[in-house]
């Protein structure tokens, strides 16, 4: 939108804190190579066009706003005279692409001192010099600051979530390596005893017998109840007495291993009653064997079942063998990059899971929103430390109107309302110095707003912190982040 062209007056904007240090002849220079224009309420620029001039206000009340999702969130109101606009970057020239970062608007009529992108960048070079150098510096200076230490921050959290998956390996590893261990033996043992059963004087019927019994038994190992510590208790005190009545040696070792495969006083019965009494210690060592197997081998699938599900939550969670933008189901998501940091969230931190479970799958990039999810839940696991190490994580997701709602609330110390405005700046961290790089949650930011044009936003109070990040349900045209 263009305004009125309207004088220029040298002493008009020499009064201005941006020139009052120019010469008179500079002033002229300023005026006749830019303009003043008038503006009725309403847009002046639109965030993301080309960024042509750079706007010095000298009367009225502008307001820039950002895009962000389907809203347009505004950033900055004021009425002081000589606040500025626009190409502000105009002195880096092609090296930059020249947009409008913002948009900006006037609610009421308002005079701007307008100065086209060229003649700015050629003024500032010709005037300013060491200035432009500095600026520079400090434009791409930030810049691979940001990128360097950006990079270092993923790589301290892949470290971090290597270490929390392999410790999450090793213990189903080394489960499964100690039970197939043991199930050698057992296997050695019951061959030992099935050779001696063999060696007896044994019909075909007897030993059929044994074998419908071994075969009845593995599946009551398959079906086993859960007994509570009372229940097992009890029920093992019955077999140790049935045993010990029976003749059995060491009734009360094999006592607990019945009862864990669901075999009760019952089962014994019938088993006595299959048998002849002279052989029924024989076939209750070869039953313990039996069973000892067939709960070995359980515990040897439970491990590679655990082994094999931590895989694939490694694998979504790196989103590795996926397309980069698809139609993702949050929950995948969240419930991946909680199983990858559970060992740093530790045993001392419960967490609960509110989800509503019939949200549709939305347009996004998986991988950077678990990178979100992890930031977010490391900052939540730190605040739940600094407060004593215990504490409750809460993640919850709703339909928010057109948005999608992941909550993380935390029990934490809690952010100071002094630090609020700033914890998404870059660099800024509330962490002791070497503990944080101050940019997971810029990153945050900018793969929720920029990459997803969703919105991300605080509550907080000590013991009850609540970051909400807001997505759209369906595909925005996607924007450079």
């Amino acid at each position: 939108m263009s305004g009125r062209s309207v004088p220029c007056n040298p002493q008009e904007i020499g009064a201005l804190f941006l020139f009052e240090k120019l010469t008179p002849e500079q002033l002229g220079r300023l005026c006749s190579e830019g303009r003043v224009e008038r503006f009725e309420p309403g847009p002046v620029y639109t965030e993301g066009e080309p960024a042509t001039c750079f706007y010095v206000m000298l009367d009225g009340t502008v307001v820039l706003y950002r895009r962000v999702g389907g809203d347009d969130v505004e950033v900055t109101r004021t009425s002081q005279r000589g606040v500025y606009a626009g190409s502000m970057q105009a002195y880096l020239g092609d090296r930059v692409r020249q947009v409008y970062n913002n948009s900006m608007r006037v609610t009421e009529p308002t005079r701007f001192f307008v100065l086209p992108a060229d003649t700015f960048a050629d003024i500032m070079q010709e005037w300013f010099p060491m200035a432009v150098h500095l600026l520079e510096g400090l434009f791409f200076g930030s810049k691979s600051t940001q990128r360097a230490i950006g990079q270092r921050e993923r790589l301290l959290a892949l470290g971090s979530l290597s270490a929390g998956l392999t410790h999450e390996l090793n213990n189903p590893a080394a489960a499964a390596v100690r039970a197939t261990a043991t199930l050698r033996e057992r296997v050695g043992k019951m061959r030992h005893k099935l050779a001696i059963i063999a060696q007896g004087s044994y019909s075909p019927e007897v030993m059929a017998n044994l074998i419908d019994i071994q075969e009845r038994t593995a599946e009551r190992v398959a079906k086993a109840p859960a007994l509570s510590p009372l229940e097992a208790s009890d029920r093992e005190d019955a077999v140790t007495d049935w045993l010990d009545d029976q003749g059995i040696e060491e009734g009360w070792r094999i006592a607990p291993t019945f009862v864990q495969a669901g075999l009760d006083v019952d089962w014994l019965d019938q088993v006595a009653a299959a048998v002849d009494e002279d052989i029924l210690p024989s076939a209750i060592g070869w039953l313990n064997y039996t069973v000892e197997t067939e709960l070995l081998m359980d515990e040897i699938n439970d491990s590679t079942t655990r082994i094999s599900h931590l895989v694939d939550a490694a694998k979504q969670y790196s989103q590795l063998d996926r397309a980069p933008f698809q139609n993702a189901d949050v929950h995948e998501l969240l419930d991946s990059t909680l199983l990858m940091l559970s060992g740093k969230i530790g045993k001392q931190i419960k967490v609960v899971k509110d989800y509503d479970r019939t949200l549709p799958r939305i347009p996004a990039y998986p991988a950077e929103l678990n990178q979100v999810w992890t930031n977010l839940i490391d900052n939540a696991v730190a605040a739940m430390n600094s407060a004593g190490g215990e504490g409750t994580l809460t993640v919850r997701t709703a339909a928010e109107h057109d948005r999608l709602l992941v909550e993380f609330a935390d029990t934490g110390v809690g952010i100071p309302a002094q630090d609020r405005e700033r914890i998404f700046d870059p660099f800024f961290t509330t962490k002791p110095v070497g503990e944080g790089t101050g940019l997971g949650l810029d990153i945050s930011w900018r793969i929720v707003v920029n990459k997803h044009h969703g919105s991300i936003r605080v509550e907080s109070e000590p013991g009850d912190t609540r970051f909400q990040v807001l997505l759209p349900l369906t595909a925005v045209e996607e924007e450079s982040a």
